[in-house]
C-alpha cells in the first residue's frame, strides 16, 4: 500500500479517485465497511482507491484534554487497512493550521489536488473540519457541485448495540476481549516497539521485552498468556501489564512486559504484537524478589498449560 502525507503526491493520472475518509482507530466493523464500499466504488469505475486518514488523533489538537487512547498503534492500524484492499493511504498531518481549515475547505483542497474526484464514503454520522462544520449534508452539496457521488453509511450494530471505537475501549478496559474482537472483525492485540528497560526479569532468569505503549490503551493490569508475533514469527508468551508493585516506585507508569518463550535473542527496537489467550492472576506485591522469580515460574507453566 502506497503511503504518502500529501494529496499532489498520489498523481492519479487519467483515473479519478474515491475516497474513505475517517481516523480509524482500530479498524472496526464499521470503519472495514466504509473502506470496502470505496474499493468497490473503485472496482466499478476503474478508479483509485484513496484511504485518507490522520496522523494523530484530532482531539491531541482541538481538544487536548479529551484525547482518548488509541486502541491501535500506528503499524497495527496501516497493516489493518492494508488487509483491507486499499491502494494507497493519504496519511494527514494533523496540525493546528489544518484544524483551522473549515469542512469546505478541506474538501475542495482535496478536490484540487488529488483532480477527479468519482466517489467520498464516511460513515453518516462524520463530522470534519473547523468547528465541525463539515457533515454528510455539506459532501451531497460539494458532491452535486464538484462532481462526485456521496456514501454516508450507518453505522453497524453488534448484539444491538452500535459499533463504535468507543464501545471498544470499554470492553478492553472491562478485559472483555471476546467482545472486542468481534467489533474488530479480528483478534484483539496490543503493539509496540521494544524499550530498554531496568532488565530486572533477565536478572530473575525471566528476561522481558519492554514495549513502548504510549497514548495506547492498555487492558486491565495483571498477568496473562498470549501469542506474540515478532518479524512474523509468533511465539507463545506471558504478559505483564502493571505498575510492578515489588519493585517499582509508586508513581510509575504501568509496564507492558512480554517473556517470550522458547526464544533467546535480543529485542530492541523490534515491534512485538501480542494477542491475549488467558488471563493467569492480577498483579500484586511479593514480599521479596525470590517470591516474585517463584512466582514468575508458575504463571510460565500455568501458561503452557493453557496453550
Amino acid at each position: 500500500m502506497n503511503v504518502i502525507h500529501s494529496a499532489t503526491e498520489l498523481k492519479p493520472g487519467h483515473r479519478q479517485v474515491c475516497l474513505a475518509i475517517g481516523v480509524f482507530d482500530g479498524v472496526h466493523l464499521g470503519h472495514q465497511q466504509i473502506i470496502r464500499q470505496t474499493i468497490n466504488d473503485a472496482r466499478q469505475h476503474e478508479a483509485l482507491a484513496l484511504v485518507v486518514t490522520f496522523d494523530k488523533h484530532p482531539n491531541t489538537v482541538v481538544a487536548p484534554d479529551r484525547v482518548p487512547p488509541l486502541i491501535y498503534s500506528r503499524p497495527q492500524k496501516l497493516r489493518a487497512i492494508e488487509a483491507l484492499g486499499g491502494e494507497a493511504l493519504l496519511e494527514i498531518p494533523f496540525d493546528k493550521s489544518f484544524s483551522q481549515q473549515t469542512g469546505e475547505q478541506f474538501i475542495r483542497s482535496l478536490a484540487r489536488d488529488l483532480g477527479k474526484i468519482q466517489s467520498i464514503c464516511v460513515g453518516a454520522d462524520f463530522v470534519f473540519g473547523h468547528q465541525r462544520s463539515g457533515n454528510v449534508a455539506l459532501l451531497k452539496t460539494l458532491g452535486g457541485e464538484i462532481g462526485f457521488q456521496v456514501h454516508g453509511l450507518a453505522a453497524i450494530a453488534l448484539d444491538g448495540e452500535t459499533v463504535s471505537s468507543t464501545r471498544i475501549r470499554d470492553t478492553i478496559r472491562a478485559g472483555d476481549f471476546d467482545a472486542a474482537s468481534q467489533m474488530l472483525g479480528r483478534a484483539y492485540s496490543l503493539a509496540g516497539n521494544v524499550v530498554r528497560g531496568d532488565q530486572l526479569g533477565r536478572k530473575l532468569g525471566f528476561p522481558t521485552a519492554n514495549l513502548d505503549t504510549t497514548g495506547l490503551l492498555l487492558p486491565p493490569n495483571g498477568v496473562y498468556a498470549a501469542h506474540a508475533s515478532v518479524e512474523g514469527k509468533s511465539f507463545r508468551a506471558v504478559l505483564n501489564i502493571g505498575l510492578r508493585p515489588t519493585v517499582a516506585q509508586p508513581a510509575a507508569p504501568p509496564r507492558v512486559e512480554v517473556h517470550l518463550l522458547e526464544f533467546a535473542g535480543e529485542l530492541y527496537g523490534e515491534e512485538i504484537e501480542v494477542a491475549f489467550a488467558a488471563k493467569l492472576r492480577d498483579e500484586k506485591k511479593f514480599s521479596s524478589l525470590d517470591e516474585l522469580k517463584s512466582q514468575i515460574a508458575r504463571d510460565i507453566a500455568e501458561a503452557r498449560r493453557r496453550f
